[in-house]
């Protein structure tokens, strides 16, 4: 298994290889060379599997001989040990033919977790084997940060940075970033919303001389390990509902295009996916690129659901790869195009191409509390904005085929949104109930690669 850069660039790499560089030196974000299949009889042997042993068999073809089947399943039985359900990601019915997928039983409380836990353990694997030192720096709108913070704290082969914008995050998410104590995670405040902060993470990936210094590594989704580790509750959702037999259609609450991209591939592997639904807030930037052809940047908005507050999507690069025919030089001219821009408009071919892969709705900020309060006084269950999002988008696409909408956090951690829509304030887990009297340890940074870049030299561990 090889994987290749979407700007044509740089080099192919194994598995390992396009784990640990995650972005590639081209400017490039890696994708399998070819997506491998899973027959119907494969699909359909995953039920009754538990949650370990289907990500087993379905990132396996992925992973190449970086791993023996033994370390393999080890690394995932560690990465989802801490997870509070035994199902690990659950289905919990809303109405008819409409499933909320729970994304939320990790220990950051968010899906994020299902995704970190586990590249957390395959890059610690790999560290071991190669006695490699390395510096994760990571962008986030809110749920990104904490659950790398998780993964990688405490280790002595890894120093962590984390870049957030200042008073764009919720108050949960905040803390979770800014209370571990380890001496190896740091949280970057940064004056700026996460474009600006995704953007300087880039700008230091190819920064060349800077990313070989503190041999930076990245765990943001443009590693490509993080998109398939998310692959996998695709398919036992749709297993539980029927797969393959049966097809099964999902709205994904998205900003970075991740989760979403996921889906796709899922669906490329040959799982009966009728319809992808994106699902945007205000900051609705991928929904207004399917209705017009355009995709334009017209600035971050403040929200209630502020995980999704973002203009550029990272990667919407993976999947206008796939619509120009993997044309990597097509790629560079429209990245550029939104580099100096702030824009570029799709040709015909690539604009038909994602609309009959995707569909797509958007939710206002009153839509979303609606949904929340509606949500709750029809099945008793609370939802974070993100997740109201995904439920408000996914009413319009409901037909006889299940729809599964990702709920991808858990209340508790919007919880002035929930209450302000329910009267109700979701406590956290107990793991996390003294979190608001945990001392915080942040600094706060200007919008400026250079005083990022000397942070990250002055604090990071000989």
């Amino acid at each position: 298994m090889r994987y290749i850069s979407t700007r044509a660039g740089a080099p192919a790499l194994d598995f390992a290889g396009a784990m640990m560089t995650g972005l590639a030196r081209d400017g490039g974000l890696y994708v399998p060379e070819t997506v491998p299949q899973l027959s119907g009889g494969r699909i359909a042997a995953l039920a009754g599997l538990s949650y370990e042993d289907a990500c087993y068999e379905i990132i396996r073809p992925f992973t190449g001989d970086t791993f023996d089947e033994a370390e393999l399943r080890g690394l995932i039985g560690a990465a989802y040990a801490g997870f509070d359900h035994a199902a690990r990601a659950p289905l919990a019915q809303l109405g008819p033919n409409h499933f909320l997928l729970e994304l939320f039983h990790g220990r950051t409380l968010a899906f994020k977790d299902f995704a970190m836990s586990l590249l957390g353990q395959l890059m610690q694997a790999a560290l071991r084997r190669s006695g490699r030192r390395i510096t994760i720096v990571g962008a986030t709108s809110g749920d990104t940060g904490s659950a790398a913070i998780d993964a990688f704290r405490g280790l002595g082969n890894v120093d962590v940075f984390i870049l957030y914008p200042h008073g764009r995050v919720s108050e949960v998410q905040r803390r979770q970033m800014t209370t571990p104590a380890e001496d190896n995670v740091h949280a970057l405040a940064v004056d700026g919303d996460f474009d600006d902060c995704q953007a300087r993470l880039k700008d230091m990936f190819n920064d060349h001389a800077f990313r070989d210094e503190v041999g930076l590594a990245g765990v943001n989704s443009i590693n490509w390990a993080r998109i398939l580790a998310q692959i996998v509750y695709y398919f036992t959702a749709a297993v539980s509902l029927g797969a393959p037999h049966r097809r099964v259609s999902f709205t994904v609450p998205t900003g970075n295009f991740g989760d979403v991209f996921a889906g796709h591939i899922a669906r490329q592997m040959g799982l009966p996916v009728d319809r992808l639904v994106i699902a945007t807030n205000r900051n609705d930037i991928l929904h207004r690129t399917l209705q017009t052809g355009d995709y334009v940047t017209a600035g971050v908005a403040p929200t209630i659901s502020p995980s999704m507050d973002i203009q550029i999507s990272s990667n919407f690069e993976r999947i206008l790869f796939e619509a120009t025919g993997r044309d990597g030089d097509t790629v560079v001219r429209r990245m550029e195009g939104l580099r100096q821009a702030g824009g570029f408009a799709l040709d015909p071919g690539e604009i038909g191409f994602l609309r009959t892969k995707f569909a797509s709705g958007r939710a206002d900020e009153d839509q979303t509390r609606a949904t929340i309060a509606a949500t709750f006084r029809d099945t008793g269950m609370l939802v974070c904005p993100h997740t109201a999002v995904g439920v408000h988008v996914a009413q319009a696409h409901l037909g006889h085929v299940p729809m599964v909408t990702l709920a991808t956090a858990h209340p508790a951690k919007f919880p002035d949104a929930v209450e302000q829509a329910t009267g109700i304030r979701p406590p956290l887990p107990p793991h996390m109930a003294d979190l608001y009297e945990r001392p915080e340890r942040v600094t706060r940074v200007g919008n400026d690669l250079a005083a990022l870049e000397s942070i990250v030299r002055e604090r990071r561990r000989p």
